[in-house]
């Protein structure tokens, strides 16, 4: 397991991973890949730092849990300490951290936690340790590259163990900054994880539902300690359907199946403001993330709106409702069914009487306060494909726009605001970048369709640019220039762009990095053609 990369990438995070024993939340030691110099920042819950002294090794491998770079090598002991034999040079900002020296071993840890004793550790068996997991797949699964192998490292350190209100091992987008459990993030999570992990696919769905209010709400955002109070896009039936596909697991399902019931219950009765029976997504009062619960945070969708017939969030939902009606027939319950389908078919009836554009041949949010349809045109718009609202009419004059220069068929498809809607157009996260859960999604819904062809080019032209930017940075990033313009690195986030803080795109990106691992299985096999949603 080697790469080329001569020092550690700046951004690449490392962590204790719960899938060799206890996390914890409030405490655990995190660093991260130094922007400034060769080494580590530590980021949490102090400051430090860990400086490489031999920056020019031949070769060196970097994971999320341990590394070798020349005569340097480091790895996690636990939740709590880091060990490094080698020459390196360290220093502590926090009183946090505790950092001890001796015959050429480093140290660091958290100081309530530390255990000197700890620096006698044999590193070589602890890095052993360590790669048993990734060795395990790759023996199963055969060697995909470098960037598999890197993407199952950074997966692994997304885990956390349970702890708290949180009963399974659950993943988080990345361990700094966001640290949390994120609904919709968890769901791609488990759906790259469903390939190499049943187990923990599983556990990453089942963590989500655990935070779940009595009233069928679930939040957004959620950590050991609590919940945040809006929710986030409903994909939760098709993850567990995409992962039950591989765990064929009856009993799971049924566990699951009555508490998904509640959540989509809860999304209907508490976000149609109108009653036209199209859910709009809450919308916020900060400038800079004005609908943090349709996880496109400051698209320009939302700049002037406070209610929106949302075409991500119904075509989500139906979604759910089809799928829905699969569990309930799958469970013996025939009536469920039939309620679901119903539900599907009038959401489907309702998104293209309200949200289908004729002239534009795409799907456009409606202002229900205004009164019309807004004039924004972006990815969203394309989510009809994936609930089988269009008509092959429609799904064929929607796929003219992914190759359109006009509108969405810019450099790196799929731009998140169309060009022809400039006016509206920046450099920053869903104000035009590519967003890889949405390429994922629209291929998926072009395949529903049959159309290949146009499905397979968005596979390819995103998995070029993640392999092409891990490259050259050594991270899957969390969003891409459609313009090919810029490297992600230089890409604005929420208006900043400060390096070595999240104000701008972040590094070792969860569902970058597990949704790369989809798309692999979906260009080189095997993967299931369930995969493809079922007309």
């Amino acid at each position: 397991m080697k790469n080329k990369i001569v020092k550690c990438p700046a951004g690449r995070l490392m962590s204790f991973s719960g899938i060799d024993g206890n996390t914890d939340f409030e405490n655990g030691l995190i660093l991260r890949g130094a922007f400034k110099f060769s080494g580590f920042d530590i980021k949490f819950p102090g400051d430090g730092h860990i400086a490489f002294e031999n920056t020019e090794p031949s070769e060196s491998v970097f994971f999320s849990d341990w590394f070798s770079c020349g005569k340097l090598r480091g790895v996690f002991i636990d939740a709590y300490h880091f060990i490094i034999e080698g020459p390196c040079r360290t220093d502590a900002e926090d009183l946090e951290i505790k950092i001890i020296s001796e015959n050429g071993k480093t140290l660091i840890g958290i100081k309530n936690f530390f255990n000197k004793k700890l620096i006698l550790s044999d590193v070589d068996a602890l890095i052993d340790e360590r790669a048993k997991w990734s060795k395990q797949i790759v023996s199963e699964q055969g060697n995909k590259g470098n960037f598999f192998i890197n993407a199952l490292s950074q997966m692994k350190g997304q885990v956390y163990s349970p702890e708290g209100i949180i009963k399974h091992r659950w993943t988080t987008p990345d361990k700094w900054p966001h640290r949390r459990m994120w609904l919709w993030d968890s769901v791609f999570h488990a759906i790259g994880l469903r390939h190499i992990d049943i187990e923990l696919a599983k556990n990453s769905l089942d963590a989500v539902l655990d935070v779940q209010r009595e009233d069928g709400f679930i939040a957004h955002m959620a950590d050991p300690l609590g919940i945040s109070k809006i929710t986030q896009p409903p994909v939760l039936a098709l993850g567990y359907k995409l992962v039950n596909e591989y765990a064929d697991d009856l009993e799971w399902l049924g566990a699951a199946y009555p508490k998904l019931k509640k959540y989509l219950q809860w999304d209907m009765k508490n976000r149609d403001s109108d009653g036209y029976g199209l859910l709009e997504w809450y919308i916020e009062a900060d400038a800079n993330c004005r609908s943090g619960e349709s996880g496109m945070d400051n698209s320009p969708r939302f700049d002037a709106a406070t209610q929106l017939d949302a075409t991500d969030f119904n075509s989500m939902l139906a979604l759910e409702f089809e799928i829905m009606a699969e569990f309930a027939e799958t469970l013996g319950l025939k009536d469920d069914a039939a309620s679901w389908r119903m539900l599907h078919k009038t959401l489907c009836n309702k998104i293209n009487q309200r949200l289908w554009n004729g002239k534009e041949n795409f799907y456009f949010d409606y202002d229900v306060t205004k009164n019309e349809m807004s004039e924004v045109m972006a990815s969203s718009g394309f989510m009809p494909l994936i609930c089988g609202a269009c008509s092959k009419e429609q799904a064929t004059a929607i796929e003219k726009h992914i190759y359109d220069s006009e509108t969405f068929g810019t450099a790196l498809v799929i731009p998140s605001i169309a060009v022809k809607s400039e006016k509206f157009y920046s450099k920053d996260m869903w104000r035009g970048p590519v967003w890889i859960n949405v390429n994922w999604m629209v291929a998926c819904g072009f395949r529903r369709y049959g159309m290949n062809d146009t499905a397979d080019f968005i596979i390819r032209k995103t998995v070029e640019e993640i392999e092409a930017m891990f490259g050259k940075y050594g991270t899957f990033f969390e969003f891409f220039d459609d313009r090919c313009e810029l490297d992600p690195s230089q890409l604005l986030r929420k208006g900043k762009n400060v390096p070595d803080s999240f104000h701008q795109p972040l590094f070792d990106y969860g569902w970058t990095a597990t949704l790369y691992i989809d798309m692999l299985y979906w260009k080189y096999g095997p993967l299931h053609s369930e995969t493809a949603l079922s007309p």
